[in-house]
């Protein structure tokens, strides 16, 4: 059924599905990805959880990795200071119980507070700077880096070890490898005190490089963890959402055929769950519709048939009554004037309920489907004017001047000419019945594709919603406006079923106080219809311009021998002249 607007154009979509292309380009795989994206209730959902988890995993192992590194150099530090704090106890106890005298002496105690130092301590980085001036007598400093602590220590790491005595001072500095690298460390300073001769600055060195390496190891073991972790929840996903899916695509697959008219396919139900429940639910519905489609099925084939059978039992006495109207309309001029009025509606009527028996039968054929085109090659050009023709004593009884404007479709089509003769007698009678006796202008032309032929009149028009309806079934836009040439209200709908039974359309546009313009247009093959040569919409036409194509005249019949082989719409503008 058209759709309501200034111009109604009935067109048939097919609907097709682009298969994705394929995935070893790998140009196409954005559009590829982006498609099975918005198809896939699957892939969607998994990628979303695989996505979550992946963020949540990683956001987990940097704050373990991080907390694992803090917590790996707070207890580094505190093994480290526990042991310089236990190798300076025990170079203290040296220095405190030797017998000191003179100074060679106190440089034995003090050589022997630095062996208990080394044998104490894991360090090898060990320094005694005495504080102060110089003493007489006060054992040397001493040093195991040949380098020289002065690189290692800073000005402000010295000053606070002075002014602590009691207190460890540590600070993370690069020490020095043998092959001129460097590896992180600690520095630990305190102070050791030769009783009555001199304090000193005690310095002992750290190597932390195994500390790095123990944090990569366990860093890479949980970034191995955090990717088997993600895939591990990305396969258990997808086990989970295809047992969930999967009946929801059968549902999908198995409302589609449904759709399509496949009433005999049902969901299979497994289980006693919630989708068990949807499965049996979504049967029941099935087996409903099913059974109320071939209830309304059998209605209507009963109605077919009965409105078949009572057309052709009452053509028998019609035909009678029909001879019997005749007779008494053909000595009507006998009777007196009421009784002649009486034979006149007699006779008048049952032409009509003729007529309106011979568009039962036609409907009831098109609604069995048993309907069949008699082709021939026919010019359509040739057959608006043949039509003109026929309906022109019609024409001036309404005041009307029919107008044809034929730029092409002089090349003959393969047509059923008896039913397209019928439209174009159904479309230019309603032309003429309502045109206001304004001129009305019947337009023929072709293209490569296609044979058009409109119908315009420039009576009161249509609303759109009123042109919505206008190919239904005895329907009438002013249902007190009166049949002058008897008609059934079966026309336009008959009309409509001869278009499409010729794979073409029927269009329709209508405006209010613009008249209405009715567009037939027919395949030369038996492709799909891609347009019309003739557009539905009339565009800023007026009677105004109308007037100028003048009166009609005949169509001059051009030479087939100067018509070219290949022409179509070429060819037929060539013979057209213009209007005619």
């Amino acid at each position: 059924m058209p759709a309501p607007a200034t111009g109604v154009v009935a067109t048939g979509i097919t609907a097709t599905r682009t298969p994705l292309t394929g995935w070893r380009l790998w140009r196409a795989w954005p559009g590829n990805l982006a498609s099975l994206w918005r198809r896939s209730l699957r892939f969607r959902t998994l990628l979303v959880t695989i996505a979550l988890t992946a963020v949540a995993v990683t956001v987990a192992c940097v704050l373990m990795a991080l907390w694992i590194q803090n917590d790996l150099f707070a207890s580094r530090r505190e093994q480290v200071l526990d042991d310089a704090a236990q190798a300076r106890a025990a170079a203290q106890t040296t220095l405190d119980a030797a017998v000191q005298s003179d100074g060679v002496q106190l440089q034995n105690v003090m050589t022997l507070a630095n062996g208990t130092l080394t044998d104490r301590s894991a360090s090898d980085l060990i320094a005694v700077f005495r504080i102060g001036p110089p003493v007489p007598g006060a054992p040397q400093d001493f040093s195991t880096y040949v380098g020289g602590f002065d690189t290692l220590l800073t000005e402000g790491m010295r000053e606070r070890v002075r002014e602590n005595p009691d207190q460890q001072i540590w600070q993370s500095v690069a020490l020095p490898t043998a092959d001129g690298d460097t590896v992180p460390g600690i520095m630990v300073g305190q102070q050791l005190s030769v009783e009555g001769v001199a304090s000193y600055e005690l310095y002992l060195g750290y190597d932390l490089s195994n500390a790095p390496q123990t944090l990569g190891f366990v860093q890479g073991t949980l970034w191995i963890v955090g990717i088997g972790l993600v895939l591990l929840i990305g396969g258990i996903a997808w086990f989970v959402l295809r047992s969930v899916t999967t009946p929801i695509s059968e549902a999908a697959d198995t409302s589609a055929k449904l759709a399509s008219g496949e009433l005999g396919v049902r969901l299979p139900v497994r289980g006693e769950d919630e989708l068990a429940t949807l499965g049996r639910s979504f049967n029941a519905m099935a087996d409903s519709i099913e059974s109320q489609i071939k209830e309304l099925a059998d209605l209507s084939l009963v109605q077919q048939r009965f409105v078949s059978d009572v057309s052709h039992e009452l053509r028998t006495p019609l035909t009678t009554i029909r001879l019997a109207a005749d007779m008494i309309n053909d000595q009507r001029d006998d009777f007196d004037p009421a009784t002649a009025r009486a034979a006149e509606l007699l006779n008048a009527q049952v032409q009509r309920f003729e007529t309106l028996l011979t568009d039962l039968l036609e409907i009831s054929r098109y609604d069995a489907g048993s309907v069949q085109l008699e082709l021939e090659p026919t010019s359509l050009a040739h057959l608006a004017e043949d039509v003109i023709g026929s309906m022109q004593q019609l024409a001036e009884q309404h005041g009307t001047d029919v107008r044809l404007v034929a730029p092409g479709g002089y090349s003959p089509v393969d047509m059923d000419p008896r039913r397209v003769r019928r439209v174009v007698r159904n479309l230019l009678g309603n032309a003429i019945e309502h045109g206001e006796g304004r001129p009305i202008v019947v337009t023929v032309d072709s293209d490569q594709q296609a044979v058009a032929l409109g119908v315009r009149d420039f009576g009161l028009g249509m609303k759109p919603e009123d042109a919505e309806r206008v190919f239904d079934r005895f329907w009438r836009a002013d249902p007190s406006r009166t049949r002058t040439i008897g008609g059934t209200g079966l026309g336009l709908s008959i009309a409509l079923g001869d278009a499409k039974l010729h794979g073409g359309e029927l269009a329709v546009w209508s405006e209010l106080g613009r008249g209405t313009n009715f567009v037939l247009t027919l395949p030369r093959q038996s492709a799909p219809l891609t347009g019309s040569p003739i557009p539905a919409d009339p565009g800023d036409d007026s009677i105004a311009a109308v007037d100028d194509l003048g009166l009609t005249q005949p169509i001059r019949v051009p030479d087939p021998g100067a018509r070219s082989a290949t022409g179509h719409a070429k060819s037929d503008a060539s013979a057209k002249g213009g209007a005619s």
